[in-house]
């Protein structure tokens, strides 16, 4: 690993997957984004018989991954519809010869007969299935083609499968499970914190001026901002050039070569600002986005928590901001309502909507909460995040909380947030009435609250953990075990002001890279480098090395080969590539007796 990859160490449950792996198991793998999901197929390839196939659904992450790999020594390659004729079958060529260790394919690809006869003609070592979320209807970003993938194990009998994503509630991961046909697979699900992510939500007020706020001190680096339309993006990136910064719309309207090259300038410029929609995100592999801004809700924590994940893939520190505001929900549950989908589906999809606003909505520390949402958790608070930070303010909230839960109950737990309230202010609707509601006790108990402030409560009440919406009735609000301690009064539980929390100073911004003014010309020249040298081979800088391997080469001032090769991310063939170059510029700013 040290001497292909360049890393000295596996990180967290790299080791015990890729043991398993080698073992010959299936296996579903649940890791953040930036945790080093990669690794885990990339080795067992390596060193079992065989060529790996790798099933990605977008075309830039497979030639940026492939590009990667070729600058290690890996022999890798990918089949899809922006080769040529000729390139395919120089591709195929190189399988027969059993001379490419990685392929990676689109999963429509492998629905046609050619493509599984071609996989059938070669040894396969491993089949990995990134991005595995899509084949879930549950998941945040479903695709029809991941459908077919299940065949895979009857096709290719003994090789071992591993379905990889960044984000999966348990719900999500039983279906991946059941739909790819994994057999018995050996499940491994990384912590979920991405710990160098500063997590920062308001209300929405003035969005643009509050996004050139949080923009100000980001100028000159890399991010993404992403808008509900395709509208909205092509106005706010127009705006943010007007404001000085190099930001590039991208959407599904736009035509594929505009797609294309803006992407590409993402990807190989410094400072390139994105604004899109979630067309753009999943599959970018850039290590130094070091922001991701959220004009409008997303549709999910899912969502949230994947778009988001694109920051700080490096390690290095990274803020994901958002405003939100009611009118955005209002607009989300429009399009869910006007879409396709079967009822089962939107009303899972209105749940997960209000939990992330129910989250945006919550006091104190945010990591917590949104941990807990996949079933991961934290002992104390990140003291990284607006909450832990900017404390908002807050109201006591335990009789309120003790009203509604005893509306739940006494309704029987199985009527939804709307009815709740309605009953709680007293007022006599139909459904109040057909219900026999107007008679128990707790109607019109909760009439000094707004209607508002009350979902609100429900929503903060469901982050708690004190409730929760069962889908299977229709969203109804049911009790958990925990509530009891809040019926009881042995308890406290605080609210969050409606909307009373000032626009927030800015929280100072946590630098990515610490440079010092007397190292700061030699950064700026194996930055050169580093640029000079991707221009050159036709990769993004970061696929040269990443800003952490420079940041270690500037703090630790290698003089030869030997000293360079310990450098964490410096493998022997990125050594023999490129040792030379940044050798020689860090030698220039040695002192004169250590030259010497």
């Amino acid at each position: 690993m040290w001497e292909v990859f360049g890393y000295r160490e596996f990180r967290g449950t790299q080791r015990a997957i890729i043991e398993s792996i080698m073992q010959g198991r299936d296996a579903l793998v649940i890791m953040p984004t930036g945790g080093g999901k990669s690794l885990c197929y990339q080795i067992p390839a390596l060193l079992r018989e065989g060529t790996g196939l790798v099933i990605s659904p977008l075309i830039a992450l497979m030639q940026d991954q492939v590009a990667a790999l070729r600058e290690v020594g890996i022999e890798a390659g990918f089949l899809n519809s922006s080769q040529t004729l000729e390139e395919q079958n120089e591709v195929r060529s190189r399988l027969r010869g059993g001379s490419m260790q990685l392929l990676y394919v689109a999963p429509e690809r492998l629905n046609t007969e050619h493509s599984r006869s071609l996989l059938r003609d070669i040894d396969l070592s491993v089949i990995a299935i990134d991005e595995a979320h899509c084949v879930s209807q549950w998941g945040h970003d479903f695709r029809h083609d991941y459908l077919s993938l299940g065949v895979m194990g009857s096709l290719f009998p003994g090789v071992p499968r591993l379905a990889l994503t960044a984000t999966a509630t348990q719900r999500t991961r039983e279906e991946i499970v059941s739909r790819l046909e994994l057999n018995n697979p050996d499940i491994s699900i990384a912590p979920f914190d991405r710990s160098n992510i500063r997590y920062l939500v308001m209300p929405k007020l003035d969005p643009r001026r509050q996004l050139q706020a949080f923009l100000q001190p980001h100028r000159g680096e890399a991010g993404i901002v992403y808008c509900m339309s395709r509208k909205k993006t092509e106005a706010t990136a127009q705006w943010l050039r007007q404001q000085g910064f190099n930001a590039l719309p991208y959407h599904a309207g736009l035509d594929a070569d505009t797609r294309r090259e803006n992407q590409r300038r993402f990807q190989a410029e410094d400072g390139v600002l994105i604004v899109a929609t979630i067309a753009f995100g999943m599959g970018i592999d850039k290590p130094d986005v070091r922001f991701v801004a959220h004009l409008d809700l997303p549709k999910s924590m899912e969502a949230y928590y994947q778009e988001t994940g694109r920051a700080g893939r490096d390690g290095e520190p990274a803020e994901a901001w958002m405003v939100y505001g009611l009118q955005d929900v209002v607009r989300l549950r429009q399009m869910l309502d006007q879409s396709d989908a079967n009822e089962e589906h939107k009303r899972f999809e209105r749940l997960k909507l209000d939990a992330l606003l129910g989250w945006c909505e919550a006091t104190g520390c945010r990591r917590r909460p949104l941990l807990e949402y996949f079933g991961d958790e934290l002992s104390d608070d990140c003291g990284n995040c607006d909450g832990c930070l900017e404390p908002v303010s807050t109201w006591d909230g335990l009789e309120a909380a003790q009203k509604l839960l005893s509306a739940v109950y006494r309704t029987g737990q199985r009527f939804g947030a709307a009815h709740i309230v309605d009953v709680l202010l007293g007022k006599r609707t139909d459904k109040v009435q057909q219900h026999g509601h107007e008679a128990l006790s707790v109607f019109g108990i909760g009439d000094e609250l707004a209607a508002q402030t009350w979902r609100s409560v429900i929503r903060q009440l469901i982050v708690m953990g004190y409730l929760r919406a069962d889908a299977e009735r229709y969203g109804g609000l049911v009790l958990t075990a925990s509530s009891r301690e809040l019926l009881r009064g042995e308890t406290q539980v605080r609210f969050r002001e409606e909307h009373k929390r000032k626009e927030a100073s800015q929280p100072a911004v946590p630098q990515a890279v610490e440079i010092s003014v007397e190292d700061a010309e030699l950064w700026e020249v194996l930055r050169s480098c580093r640029r000079e040298l991707a221009d050159e081979h036709g990769v993004p800088p970061y696929v040269i090395f990443h800003d952490r391997t420079l940041k270690e080469m500037l703090l630790l001032r290698p003089n030869n080969e030997s000293e360079l090769l310990s450098i964490n991310g410096v493998g022997q063939t990125k050594l023999d590539r490129y040792g030379q170059y940044f050798l020689e510029v860090l030698r220039e700013f040695q002192p004169t007796a250590a030259r010497s």
